[in-house]
């Protein structure tokens, strides 16, 4: 490689939603080079488009011990303790540092935070900025900071398709321009893979190639039979297929209703409990949707929710909405520990990316983004205490690049859907991406039904797996592991 084509920087991310972004700016503030790689324009990310807030015990009543029960009951016996610990303990501090970088939460007139109540949660813990508007205003401010900050080389339209490693440790990324970034450490903050289903909530991108390419160059993976199903995606309505309706807005009170205008689940119930709920409706009356009632809801609470539906020609003050489960968001990933560090040496993974443990089987609500800012910032610091590699080390390239046919997500979505069996899943195992196989190797290792998995041949929960979390190796054998 040619130097002129070489960026060098002590850390380099991969990704610029809110993960890679705050992980970037953590770095810059203790006087480290960054170089940034983000395959759109800034501020165009999957985050942009997140609905819900950041899930923090700031309220008198609360307290991180009784956030991590609701996180540890929502994950259905799979959550790893020490990693809610850290969750919990760590949100407060910083939703009030997004403060201090210009995130302006949503507050009432006394000036007080507004807490809103999503499902899973047992009381109003989750801050908002601009209502449903969460992740546009905070990526917005964060691309803003990370676009002036002199120690961010922001690299747009960049694709990491490859990882350098010298002596086993990752000593950098390759980018498919041709461009070339030496670090002492690289942090994988790419997103999840939920646009593998054919219906989604999430931009097309969202592939699971973060992982794929940490997969290559040794990391363990984990977990990934655990892709939860947001319950109300819209469905049937033209331009806005898949569109997520934010869940705040049933805690506001939204119902949710059957054919005969019924109600039919506990609309706060944890996210994986009320799909199947769904799901069942449809399976049974051969319905393409069940309705979300928000007509007694305040439209001003959630003006990107009403305003998205208004342009498809729904006017939630008077109509229901058709909604649907789909895939929505990734519980498992590229293995760490609570600094988020991999398996491989100088190679980090935060936010859906990663797999902490913190979600176990079923993600509770809000707790997504407040998990990139905690182990966000953990990984900045971390990752600059890894040692500088020589510069005249000859790294080799490790790559990924792959793309995913319309066929893989038709068989995610009909095989590895809300409910799996056995015989489907042996289906996926030869499918062309990597990554399909790896999902379908590891539900097939896990014979029981918990959270977001749900086995049709298997539908009891197997108590000695609590705790047990799927590991698939570089090599691909998969095994079970017990996390503490």
């Amino acid at each position: 490689m040619s130097e002129h084509s070489v960026t060098r920087a002590e850390l380099a991310v991969i990704g610029a939603g809110a993960a890679g972004l705050y992980v970037a700016l953590c770095a810059a503030a203790e006087g480290a080079s960054v170089a940034l790689i983000s395959a759109t324009t800034l501020a165009q990310t999957a985050s942009y488009w997140a609905q819900g807030g950041l899930a923090a015990a700031l309220a008198p009543e609360d307290s991180p011990q009784r956030h991590q029960r609701d996180t540890e009951r929502a994950g259905r016996g799979l959550v790893r303790e020490t990693a809610a610990a850290v969750l919990c303990e760590e949100a407060p501090a910083r939703v009030r540092d997004l403060e201090r970088l210009g995130v302006h939460f949503d507050r009432d007139r006394g000036g007080t935070l507004s807490l809103g109540l999503e499902g899973g949660h047992s009381l109003r813990r989750v801050v908002h900025s601009g209502g449903s508007a969460t992740g546009r205003r905070v990526v917005r401010q964060l691309s803003a900071l990370a676009a002036q900050e002199p120690l961010v080389e922001v690299l747009e339209h960049a694709h990491a398709n490859s990882l350098l490693l010298v002596d086993g440790r990752c000593a950098g990324v390759g980018c498919d321009d041709g461009r070339t970034i030496r670090a002492r450490a690289v942090a994988i903050c790419a997103g999840g893979a939920a646009a593998l289903w054919a219906r989604t909530t999430n931009p097309p991108g969202s592939l699971g190639s973060g992982m794929l390419l940490a997969h290559r160059a040794g990391a363990q993976l984990a977990d990934l039979e655990f892709l939860q199903f947001h319950p109300t995606a819209v469905i049937g309505v033209p331009g806005r297929e898949g569109f997520l309706v934010t869940e705040a807005i049933r805690g506001e009170g939204a119902t949710l209703l059957d054919a005969d205008g019924q109600r039919f689940v506990d609309e706060l119930a944890p996210r994986d409990e009320v799909s199947r709920a769904i799901d069942e409706v449809l399976a049974r009356t051969g319905a393409r949707a069940v309705s979300l009632d928000m007509r007694a809801v305040d439209p001003a609470l959630f003006p990107n929710v009403v305003g998205a539906l208004a342009e498809a020609g729904l006017d939630v003050t008077r109509e229901l909405i058709p909604v649907a489960p789909a895939a929505h968001y990734m519980m498992g990933g590229i293995t760490t520990d609570l600094h988020a560090r991999s398996t491989v040496g100088g190679l980090y993974a935060v936010g859906e990316s990663a797999c902490t443990g913190l979600h176990g089987a079923n993600r509770l609500a809000s707790n997504s983004l407040s998990e990139c800012f905690v182990f966000g910032g953990r990984a900045a610091l971390a990752a600059l205490a890894e040692p500088d590699i020589a510069p005249q080390a000859t790294p080799t390239a490790v790559t990924f690049a792959g793309a995913v046919e319309p066929s893989t997500r038709s068989a995610l979505w009909e095989h590895a859907g809300l409910v799996r069996t056995r015989s489907g899943l042996e289906l996926l195992l030869a499918d062309p991406y990597p990554l399909a196989g790896l999902i379908a190797a590891c539900a097939l290792a896990r014979e029981e039904s918990r959270g977001a998995h749900i086995r049709g041949d298997r539908p009891q929960t197997d108590p000695q797996l609590d705790g047990v979390h799927t590991i698939v190796e570089a090599t691909g054998e998969v095994r079970f592991e017990r996390w503490l």
